[in-house]
Order: C-alpha cells, then structure tokens, then sequence
C-alpha cells in the first residue's frame, strides 16, 4: 500500500505550508514538569497503607488446578475470542504503543522513588512534543551510527519459528571484550528496548521512515520531508485512533470538534478546559505520574507472539501438560527465568519475530477466535497482573530447572524495602513522593461527582468479582476520602464500566473499558494539548490534513501494515 499520489506528501520546488520544513529542534533537548491543579493540597498517606494496597492490587498467578506449583493461561480454542478480564474494546498492541507514546514525552532520569521532589525543579528529558525524539534522537549529523545515509539503520532479520518473516530487530552493539554482557540497541531511547514487544514496535517506526523515503525519495523528498511525514502520521493516529479506544470517542469528539471532518482552522481547535501554559506546554505530573499510567492495568500476564512457535520448557516442542495449561507457543510477559519471559534489554532469540495482526487489527484479525486473534488487552481496573509484581530491573532471576513453576517466574527482589520490584507498589509511592493531589480532590477541582468510598473497589473488572470484592477503606480508613491519584483514575475506569455493564442495555463482562471523566480528560487534554503546542504539528500546520496511508480512517494497524511493506 503506497500513499496515494492524488494526496502530495511533499513539496519541494515551493507551495504547501509555509516553514513546514523548518524542522523543530530544541536546543536543550529538554522540557519541564509541573502541576495542572497547582492549587491542590498534596494526598498524604502511609507507606504501610500504601504497599497493603499494592499486594491487593497485584493479581495472584494463575495456576493449575491439579498442582498449583505450575502456571498456567487461558485456552486459545478456535471459538474463543475473549474472556472475561479481556478488553473488548482495545488490543493489545495498544498496550505498547501507549508506552511507546511514553517514552517519546517523558524521561525523569533523576528523581527519587522515595523522596520528596519538586516537580517545578525536575527536568523532562524528553521534548513535551508528540516528535518521535525517542527514534530519531539527535539526527543523523550528531548520532551518525543509528543512521545509513537518510535511513535508519536496522537489526537482524527474524524469523517465524523457523520461517522467514518481515521482521527485523533494533540495531545492536556487541561488546567484544565482554561477550556476556547484553548486546544494547542502537536506538534513541534504550527504554524502547525494556521488553520484546516495544522493541519490536520501536523498529515499525524505523521501517516506516524507511519505507517512505524508498517510496518517495526518488521524487525529491528530503530527510526532513520524510520526518516530518512520519511525525504527522504517528500523531494522527495518537488523537484519531489511540485516544478513542482508551477515553471514548464521546470525550475527544468533545475536545476536537470535526475530527473527521474538514472544517476551518478556528473549528479544529482543540476545547482544553484544565490543560492551560503560558509559552509552551508542559508535563503535568497528574498525567505522567498517575493518569496516564493507566495502562500498566492493560498489560497481559501472557502473549503469543506469532503463529508458528510451540514451545514450552523445550522452544521447539510444548509437552502435553503445557500444552493442557495453554503455554504453548506463548511466553510471560516478565519471568525470572531465561527465554520464558519477554525480558528486555538485549538480544532475544531470531525466531521470536512479531505478528502484528495479533497485536492490531490487519486484515480482520480482531474478529477472529483462537491463536490467530488478534490478543485482546486486560481491562483497565484496579488489578495488575502478576508479573508486574515481580520487575525483572529490580529482581535476581532463578535458574531454569524444567518444569517451569511459578516459584521460577517470580524473580527475588533485590531491595524490597527502597526500590520495591512491584510496580504497584512503585507507582503508590512515586506519587507520595511527587506530592500528587488525592483523586477526590482532581474530581471536585473539575466539577465531577465524586465516587463514594465503598464503590472504589479492588480487583478485576468482572462483575461476579466486583460484587464481593473490598473497597479502598477496607484496606485502610486513611483512605476515607483520600485515594491516591492513580489508583482512583483506575477505580473510576472500573465504576463507570460497571454501571454500564449492568445497566439493561449492558453487554455484561463483554461491555469494553475506557476511562472515565477525569482520568480520561487529563489524559486527551494532555496529549492533544502537546500536538496542539508543537507548531509544527499537523494540528497547527494543516488541521485538516488527511494521512497519505489510510486516509481520515487510518488506524495503527494500517501503519504497521504499510510499514512492512503491506
């Protein structure tokens, strides 16, 4: 699929936008954090009620029945397309991409998990700018080796098991005189690289830039042409396709007026109502350090990466008892143990190449049952699975000795008490430290209803489970009308699902999850609001711009198809 000839991707003898070409460049390379409810007296909480509420938060691993030692997953028979702790609205490869999306605006290198930090002092490592600087970094003349003349530079081919593939992986550096160390990628951010999944989508964006400038550089198009195309398609698909599944398309309908329509530049202005800066956006700390973490909730205990692989304990072949449990062919999304675990940070092996049509919807794959479905993501609720309790960065791994037990999944922490390895507990404590508002407080200062204590509950978004399951103050009374930020924006996800779930009309645990008012409008003003800030954006330069690949529809499905040359 080529862009369309009829839609000019490019001027270059004149015409077009004016300064279009100017590519935006920070001197600093940086941007700032700070407050958009600076008005708002800090939540204050207990270390201790906050790691009680983080063991609630973590889920229990899924075992066998007949011996719970043993892990095991949901079936893939060939009728199943979802079960109930499945998302029917938003696949998993929206997952990833929202980390993706992470990585590109913020990087806080510096601050302390368990100190107090200034947010008006902190340093946003990352251009507060939907600008892919996490691909392209400082540009090919400053980090030459990510770069073969206009193109990026990429990694060994992958396979399919033992079948070739379009994939490939990130670029690596080897270090000769130390053989075992991790083979690094080459790429902009390293946090691109932290598991197999956002290192792979990392790489659909270097193949996407390279696949325009073979598409349209023969005809003339620069480097920052083709940047600036890329750019412009990867926030289209940001505001278009990523913030409607995740805060409903009723909410950024409402923030951009005539998404899909062409209208005049005063009518595609986006309806910011709390997402305010005086000469440049921002990073609210209300967004990095709690909204927006909504989609550790999202992430999957297991995945299936492509078709073709079967293994267990042995990568070449599943035994009939992994095979019963459903570990066939799929892997953890963490585990202390070596190749069973999508672990990041160095080279995994060639045959783990991604099928994007299990991660986005291409060619039907969404509707689809069984191992070629596409996966669907967990429901954005106040339970993380239980990987996520066990952080590969901050944990000891275990030996492999098959079979693979639970007991090898989970790593060692190796400092619990100041860098825990749960990442519930890690997220608590950062918005202490931060000095975040309570959720109650962000609902009130917006006008919304607040929820009462004994509906913020604990769990899955199931709704057998969340009938019996405890709410907030049943883990602590200092809760009372004082949920930490983040675990409330999950909370009012999970309320405002269940009234819809149970409502009449309802489709019961089938109803798809998004985010509800507040978590949702910090989230949309924000990432509208930094495309609308960038005066380069498409929403500045040309609101009414349609993408050359998929036109006013494209989805991130399209992107990826088009980029492995679909």
């Amino acid at each position: 699929m080529k862009p369309s000839a009829a839609k000019d991707a490019f001027t270059p003898h004149g015409g077009g936008v004016r300064g279009a070409d100017v590519t935006r460049r920070s001197s600093l390379f940086e941007g700032r954090f700070g407050r958009m409810f600076r008005e708002l007296a800090p939540a204050t909480h207990l270390k201790e009620d906050l790691i009680n509420l983080s063991m609630k938060m973590t889920a229990d691993p899924e075992t066998d029945e007949a011996d719970p030692t043993l892990p095991k997953a949901a079936p893939e028979t060939a009728n199943h397309i979802q079960d109930d702790e499945e998302n029917t609205g938003i696949l998993a490869g929206y997952t990833y991409l929202g980390q993706f999306i992470d990585h590109d605006i913020t990087f806080d290198p510096a601050s302390m998990l368990m100190q107090q930090n200034d947010p008006d002092s902190l340093v946003d490592f990352r251009t507060p700018r939907l600008d892919l600087d996490s691909i392209y970094g400082r540009g090919p003349a400053d980090q030459p080796y990510m770069y073969i003349g206009n193109k990026f530079r990429l990694g060994r081919e992958l396979t399919e098991l033992d079948l070739p593939s379009k994939s490939r992986d990130l670029p690596r550096y080897a270090d000769l005189e130390n053989p075992d160390t991790p083979a690094r990628a080459l790429i902009g951010d390293k946090r691109n690289d932290e598991n197999v999944i956002v290192s792979q989508l990392h790489g659909i964006f270097l193949r996407l830039h390279n696949r325009l400038i073979d598409d349209l550089g023969a005809a003339g198009a620069s480097f920052e042409d083709i940047q600036r195309l890329v750019r412009w398609h990867y926030q289209y698909v940001v505001l278009n396709d990523f913030l409607p599944r995740i805060c409903g398309e009723a909410l950024i309908d409402e923030i951009l007026p005539h998404r899909q329509s062409v209208a005049s530049a005063a009518a595609k202005k986006p309806r910011l109502q709390f997402f305010h800066w005086r000469n440049s956006p921002y990073m609210p700390i209300e967004f990095s350090v709690a909204a927006y973490r909504f989609g550790h909730s999202m992430v999957r205990p297991i995945y299936r990466l492509n078709t073709k692989l079967h293994g267990g304990d042995d990568p070449n072949e599943a035994n009939p008892s992994e095979k019963d449990r459903g570990l066939e062919g799929r892997f953890f999304v963490f585990a202390g143990v070596q190749d069973r675990g999508l672990n990041g940070f160095g080279e995994f092996p060639s045959q783990w190449a991604i099928d994007w049509s299990l991660f986005f919807d291409i060619n039907g794959s969404g509707h689809k049952g069984g191992k070629e479905r596409a996966q669907p993501a967990y429901k954005i609720d106040t339970s993380l699975v239980n990987p996520l309790g066990f952080l590969p960065e901050f944990s000891k791994t275990v030996p492999a000795s098959p079979p693979l037990t639970v007991e090898q999944l989970h790593g060692t922490p190796v400092d619990p008490t100041s860098d825990p390895a749960n990442l519930a507990a890690r997220n608590l404590l950062r918005g202490v430290a931060l000095r975040l508002p309570s959720g109650q407080s962000v609902a009130r200062a917006m006008g919304l209803p607040v929820i009462p204590d004994n509906e913020l509950k604990v769990g899955k978004a199931v709704i057998d489970e969340m009938e019996a399951a405890m709410s907030i103050v049943d883990i602590s009374a200092n809760f009372a009308d004082n949920a930490p930020l983040w675990y409330y924006v999950l909370a009012e996800a999970q309320h405002d699902w269940f009234k819809r779930a149970t409502a009449e009309a309802g489709l019961g645990d089938l109803e798809p999850v998004h985010l509800g008012p507040m978590g949702g409008r910090i989230v949309a003003e924000t990432l509208i609001g930094l495309v609308f800030g960038d005066g380069h954006s498409y929403l500045v330069q040309d609101p009414n711009w349609e993408p050359n690949i998929g036109g006013r529809s494209l989805k991130m499905g399209d992107l990826v198809e088009y980029a492995l040359g679909g």
